[in-house]
């Protein structure tokens, strides 16, 4: 990984700038006090400069030490990858196989090793999220949760996306034969259809219904998508519980049906956000808390 001394654009240029003004005629020590770096630095740049007058800027080199007490054997390193290559095997079996034969290695030096050697299994065209801070729900649509609920066994599945704003905890919800990013932005629009405020972030977790293609269509109606952090199960917690009571409160009281749940989910979201009383909020309705607030 390349790690430089300084951050700084402009630095390498500077540099450069330098060593012209000591082949103009400068001294080292009124270069270096005009750009207001130390004269030894100045002396460096212009050794660096003196092995190829072709240069243009001087960049940053790593900081990266050339040399570490600890550093791995070259013998260790190639046992790694002959392990590897024998069988082709994850990192974690291959720390347990060396340990077992004697080698004295660690499981993030295998890791490593591997890493370095471009012998990872992470796809190249995975999505790295990006994890903006998490917005403070003062008003209702600020943050909005996102998530699917899947019911039965694979051949025969069910699934009911499902969103709820922390704020008021109004929900919403509709059941669906398949999950992808496409339904997944039309069951955004159809909230947005039904709310009674305007969204500004949604939320969601890593599923593939809420991949890249999911992130584009919400920023091109100027939504901000957010994914959960991982391993950060709090998260979400606002949804996963909504998730549980409509499961308790309603679909596991009523046939598994696509057809059923289409008309029972809308009549239990209408008792949810009109009638229900919410201990969070204490004993009132989303719809009360909605009311409550001025904008609104």
């Amino acid at each position: 990984m390349y790690m430089s001394y300084s951050n700084n654009p402009n630095l390498p240029r500077v540099r450069m700038e330098a060593v012209k003004l000591v082949r103009s005629g400068w001294s080292t020590v009124k270069a270096a006090r005009y750009l207001g770096y130390s004269q030894s630095a100045v002396v460096k740049w212009l050794a660096r400069a003196l092995d190829d007058r072709r240069m243009r800027v001087i960049p940053t080199r790593s900081s990266r030490p050339l040399f570490h007490p600890h550093a791995l054997s070259e013998e260790l390193v190639r046992a790694v990858l002959e392990y590897r290559q024998e069988r082709n095997q994850c990192a974690e079996i291959l720390h347990h196989r060396m340990i077992s034969d004697g080698h004295v290695i660690s499981l993030s030096s295998v890791k490593r090793i591997l890493k370095r050697n471009q012998l990872t299994r992470f796809s190249k065209w995975k999505k790295w999220h990006q994890y903006e801070n998490r917005p403070t729900a003062e008003k209702p649509g600020i943050l909005m949760e996102i998530d699917t609920i899947h019911c039965g066994k694979p051949e025969e599945r069910l699934y009911v996306y499902t969103m709820l704003d922390v704020c008021s905890r109004w929900a919403y919800a509709i059941p669906s034969i398949k999950i992808s990013a496409n339904r997944s932005v039309r069951f955004v629009e159809a909230a947005k259809e039904v709310s009674p405020f305007r969204f500004q972030t949604i939320q969601s977790d890593h599923g593939s219904e809420f991949s890249k293609w999911f992130t584009k269509n919400l920023d091109l109606d100027n939504l901000i998508h957010r994914h959960s952090r991982i391993r950060t199960p709090n998260d979400n917690a606002h949804l996963e519980r909504f998730n549980r009571t409509i499961q308790e409160e309603c679909l596991r009281r009523i046939p598994r049906s696509f057809s059923i749940w289409r008309k029972e989910i809308p009549e239990y979201l209408r008792y949810y956000n009109e009638e229900r009383p919410h201990m969070g909020l204490n004993m009132k309705t989303p719809m009360d808390i909605i009311k409550s607030i001025p904008s609104y």
